[in-house]
């Protein structure tokens, strides 16, 4: 049905159309125009006035979506000035004028020319107005209108998440929230159910509930277990028209897990366990795992284990594997198999961290049996003690037995044990022991004084098995037997003033002694007893293990007697006591007169300071060095003189040899041997130079003997053409100078090898022989110089 509304405003007036079925609510335009309008007649000579009223409009509705074949009608525009001649035109302006709305420029008629979507835009605003066409004047002014979208049911509910994720501890009460789904509709919630929207679960029954207006999904079993089901999936759905028929719906999932809760106990998988040990496992062996189960994850599955009871308790330890939760079984001390075979141990496993909201379901432990066996092995010797000291006199015999060890086997068989002695720790041999039953005695003497303390090892050896060994260290002190005798702590420099008075102190002495009493050492000082009554000084025992020497007279007399020896007696008082005679030397000086020494003659500074053993070997050494160096200068000079005559390593023919021996006369038979030139056997012997090192060791080429008899001269020229003609001769092997004269010297030979040995010979000739020869003329010539 088609309703028709009409509106006059004094000079034009509109008629607008809608389709839909309900009354529209009228607006008063906020428009209003106010306009003077002088009009033909009169009255009363009286000009009349009339003031235009605002446009009364009401508002249109427009179905969304509109889906007919035709354009949707909107309403109509017209003025009563339009005379239907076409003169005037209607023109459309606002929200979405000339695209979403038409208007017919000639008739005034509106119509929507798209399909129009409320949920993009609800409300459009437009004007409209009224011109000629010829002037182009508005004939009537711009006025506004509203355009409202009328909505449909056209969109479902959307969630704002489409899936959802939510926890709650397992055993959680009835009702308990667990999460809030929302959904939201793009319809109007002002018009109608289109956007009222109903949740509903559509999966997760009968484990939770959603409230239908709010959303919230709450529990709706009690004490769901997390060990049974930890994850559900819950499907929601938001229905919109209050979840009536025709409503449109839209569903999310949500995602629920169970958390954990400390609700479980732990729990052994079985009553009693099984384990053995050796017995030489070393405390903190492991020996098992054993493992209580606890359903429940993270802290509330942490497991302490203990011992809680058991003959075993003190033997064994149990720790928690934080990692695993297991309990280790471990050694806590040493084992026996031949003391205890077989140990129980009642273990417990408790949980950490208990909840106090279920407690009332049961204590939060369990206890399990465990049963030990313990091996039995070979082991080595037991000492019965872990150390042994033993003490001993210094004085004790060889051979003396000092002390014993003692060992066994604990093992069940009781092995036979043989004893030793670590040499590594004895190197000396200075104890030993019987090997059969520990005892130790004495190979070598002692001295406390050297070694105060000995500690040697002894090794105990299974006899049948000797790789089962033990050893055990032994302590071995030396008691002091006094054996010593005191002495002087010191070398004591004494010396006494000439001007020295009677009963002055002039030397503090003490002594010391290498024994050690266990009482401390106490000494006593005195003169020996043939200068009991010495009468010049005395001994004054301090009684604090000091003495002082003091004067017995007034004045001393370096001239008289420079030096004075005084021989005192030093005691012990240990058992046995021992004794000692020290001489003091106290030498005469001069002093001022405050007693400080001025000088002392020679013979008193060198005779009691004497000289001790260092300084003399130092003097002896440097006295040897000093001998040693003298030794070694005069050997390189005699070797220097018997260098070779050639030592250079050119050829010997490039030096000059000077010779400045003249031969030692008629007498000397041992100088030269001329019959070696005469001997043609004497040059065949090949001989090496000393004082040349040949680099090639040459054959000499031996030629036939020459006669005896054979000339000197001619033997000579003989060599040398031989050598000259070998080729291997050596060019640098000699330079072999004979001392041949030849037949025409006017002299004659000078050597005095013919000359008789008897006999006056007449050597006046010499002075003939010119001034070269006069010093010989001179030597040999008169009597006068057989004289001299």
């Amino acid at each position: 049905m088609m309703r028709t509304y009409s509106l006059t405003v004094l000079l034009w007036s509109c008629m607008f159309h809608a389709i839909h079925m309900m009354p529209f609510q009228k607006r008063t335009n906020k428009h209003s125009h106010t306009e003077r309008i002088t009009g033909l007649s009169e009255i009363g000579g009286k000009t009349l006035h009339r003031t235009k009223r605002g446009w009364m409009w009401n508002q249109f509705f427009l179905l969304e979506e509109y889906t007919g074949p035709d354009t949707q009608y909107v309403g109509k525009l017209h003025t009563d000035q339009d005379k239907g001649d076409g003169n005037l035109k209607y023109i459309l302006t606002g929200d979405g004028a000339g695209s979403l709305f038409i208007i017919d420029e000639n008739t005034g008629d509106i119509h929507a020319a798209k399909k129009l979507d409320r949920e993009e835009k609800s409300l459009y605003v437009l004007r409209a107005k009224a011109i000629d066409r010829k002037t182009g004047r508005q004939v009537e002014p711009e006025s506004e209108f509203i355009i409202k979208i009328h909505d449909i049911n056209d969109n479902e509910p959307k969630f704002t998440k489409d899936l959802y994720t939510a926890s709650i501890p397992e055993m959680s009460r009835v009702g308990t929230s667990v999460i809030q789904v929302t959904a939201t509709d793009a319809d109007d919630a002002n018009y109608g159910n289109s956007a009222k929207v109903v949740y509903s679960i559509l999966q997760g029954q009968p484990y939770f509930s959603v409230d239908p207006e709010t959303g919230i999904i709450k529990t709706a079993l009690p004490d769901m277990s997390r060990e049974n089901r930890e994850q559900y999936q819950v499907v929601i759905q938001a229905k919109d028209m209050g979840g009536q028929m025709g409503g449109l719906s839209g569903t999310t999932t949500v995602n629920i897990t169970l958390t954990d809760v400390n609700d479980n106990p732990p729990r052994f998988p079985q009553s009693t366990y099984q384990f053995s040990s050796p017995e030489s496992a070393p405390p903190g062996t492991p020996l098992g795992r054993i493992k209580a189960n606890d359903p429940d994850v993270g802290e509330n599955a942490e497991v302490e284990y203990s011992i809680s009871n058991g003959d075993g308790s003190d033997m064994f330890d149990i720790i928690t594997d934080k990692d695993t939760q297991e309990g280790i079984i471990t050694v806590k001390k040493h084992l026996d198999f031949e003391n205890k075979m077989l140990y129980t141990l009642r273990v417990e496993a408790t949980n950490t961290h208990p909840d106090p909201r279920f407690l009332q379901l049961g204590p939060f432990k369990d206890t399990a049996l465990v049963k030990i066996s313990v091996e039995d092995i070979d082991e080595p010797p037991v000492f019965s003690r872990p150390w042994y000291l033993v003490e001993v006199d210094e004085d004790a015999k060889e051979e003396s037995v000092i002390g014993q060890v003692v060992a066994q086997d604990p093992d069940i068989t009781k092995n036979a044990i043989k004893y030793s002695v670590d040499r590594h720790t004895d190197l000396d041999r200075i104890f030993n022991i019987y090997s059969g039953n520990g005892s130790l005695f004495i190979s070598k003497p002692l001295d406390r004084e050297e070694t105060p303390w000995h500690n040697i090892t002894v090794i105990a050896t299974e006899i049948n098995n000797p790789k089962q060994s033990s050893q055990i260290p032994v302590f071995i002190r030396i008691l002091d037997i006094n054996d010593h005798a005191p002495e002087f702590a010191k070398y004591y420099e004494t010396f006494v003033c000439e001007n020295a008075r009677a009963g002055q102190l002039i030397q503090t002495v003490s002594a010391v002694d290498k024994d050690e009493p266990p009482q401390g050492h106490k000494f006593f000082f005195e003169l020996v007893p043939e200068f009991a009554v010495h009468p010049n000084f005395s001994v004054v025992d301090n009684k604090d293990n000091t003495a002082g020497i003091m004067t017995r007279r007034n004045g001393y007399s370096r001239s008289k007697m420079s030096t004075y020896l005084l021989p005192i007696i030093i005691f012990d008082n240990d058992y046995p006591i021992q004794s000692s005679t020290g001489t003091l030397t106290i030498r005469v000086c001069t002093c001022d007169s405050r007693g400080n020494m001025q000088s002392c003659n020679a013979e008193a500074l060198l005779l009691p300071a004497g000289l001790s053993t260092g300084a003399l070997v130092a003097i002896l050494l440097c006295i040897i060095i000093l001998l040693v160096l003298v030794v070694l200068f005069t050997a390189l000079k005699r070797q220097r003189k018997k260098e070779p005559l050639i030592i250079s390593k050119d050829d010997v023919r490039d030096n000059i040899v000077t010779y400045n021996d003249e031969g030692g006369g008629e007498e000397d038979t041992q100088a030269f041997d001329i019959g070696t030139l005469r001997n043609p056997e004497a040059r065949e012997e090949s001989k090496m130079r000393r004082d040349v090192i040949p680099e090639t060791i040459f054959q000499i080429r031996r030629t036939a003997p020459l006669w005896e008899n054979i000339d000197v001269q001619d033997f000579i020229h003989r060599r040398l053409k031989e050598n000259d003609l070998d080729p291997a001769a050596p060019p640098y092997d000699s330079l072999a100078t004979y001392a041949y004269e030849g037949n025409d010297s006017i002299a004659n030979s000078l050597s005095s090898l013919e000359s008789l040995a008897e006999g006056n010979q007449d050597y006046d000739y010499l002075t003939d022989w010119g001034p070269r020869f006069k010093k010989l003329a001179d030597m040999y010539g008169g009597e006068d110089s057989d004289r001299d």
